[in-house]
């Protein structure tokens, strides 16, 4: 019996297809797999009909950004297990295996994510994991180092939804993807929203992957993924954190914006990045924030503190 469906985004990935595929196809788990396309103008649909038609195609007429891809197949799907993919990613070959082996040892286990090693330098570390801080900001943990630094499972904020297990009785407890965020932090979004209920996400270690790394975005910096980045920053405290813990950290978010925006202009992108600020700003009323519950508050504190721990592992580490 299947219990575990592999969820694709796609958008004009169609180069990237048949690496991620087929790594799949090699996988020593049954599995499913639904591809979404979003209304790619590349030949990613005939490709993928002529040579997977195994696998279930949903064809999109606009793109509709990453969360609301996901959604798609998370709806779709009737497995116990959820597994998101981004289509520059191939897998070794026990790594499903091994995520799922994670997964099973704490029901409280909301997402495992997996090790990303970049795939044009397998000597550096692409994702152990995410990390977010009281500054606002987030951490791909051990980004540039080598992956034997990152060989040990621990408990991670958020899993990347790039190569990340996720459990669907979690998902539909909690919410799925937030769709307001397009794309950019709504693996951190959900993972905080998870956070709250008292869940939690690991990183293991086993489970690898190959990460090509900005596959759709097409570069690390410009001004469309600047900007989605700069207003998601800006939705993810003022959605997930009650009103008290909101004003308490205001000072530490407003100086982790400030900072950005001095990187930002560094590099000739300052403007770009206070319009997604802005962007973000302006359209609050449009974001639903996580209802507070008192007996949730020992994890809001939990919360904190980790928030606060991960800026000092940033700054000094």
């Amino acid at each position: 019996m299947v219990d575990l469906t592999v969820i694709i985004p796609n958008y004009n990935g169609q180069h990237f297809l048949e690496g991620c595929l087929e790594s799949l196809k090699k996988q020593n788990h049954p599995l499913d797999v639904i591809i979404v396309d979003n209304a790619s103008q590349d030949d990613s649909v005939p490709y993928i009909q002529q040579n997977y038609p195994e696998f279930t195609l949903i064809e999109n007429k606009k793109n509709l950004g990453f969360a609301a891809a996901v959604n798609q197949g998370i709806k779709r799907s009737s497995t116990e297990y959820i597994f998101l993919l981004n289509n520059d990613v191939e897998l070794e070959a026990d790594c499903i295996k091994h995520l799922l082996k994670c997964m099973q040892e704490d029901e409280t286990i909301f997402a495992v994510s997996s090790r990303m090693i970049q795939f044009h330098d397998h000597e550096k570390m692409d994702d152990a994991g995410d990390e977010y801080t009281i500054l606002g900001w987030t951490r791909r943990v051990g980004y540039g180092k080598h992956p034997s630094q990152y060989d040990k499972k621990r408990e991670v904020f958020s899993a990347c939804a790039g190569a990340a297990l996720y459990r669907k009785s979690i998902l539909d407890e909690i919410g799925y993807f937030d769709e307001n965020f397009f794309v950019y932090m709504e693996d951190v979004d959900i993972s905080y929203r998870a956070r709250i209920q008292g869940y939690k996400c690991i990183y293991c270690p086993q489970a690898v992957v190959y990460h090509v790394g900005s596959g759709t975005s097409g570069s690390q910096y410009n001004e469309f993924k600047i900007v989605l980045a700069a207003r998601n920053n800006i939705y993810v405290p003022y959605k997930n954190m009650p009103w008290p813990q909101l004003v308490l950290n205001s000072v530490f978010l407003v100086m982790g914006f400030f900072i950005k925006y001095l990187f930002f202009l560094q590099k000739g992108y300052g403007h770009i990045y206070l319009k997604g600020l802005r962007e973000g700003i302006n359209s609050l009323n449009r974001i639903e924030k996580v209802d507070y519950f008192p007996e949730n508050f020992q994890n809001y504190w939990k919360i904190e503190w980790q928030l606060i721990r991960n800026t000092f592992k940033f700054i000094f580490f």
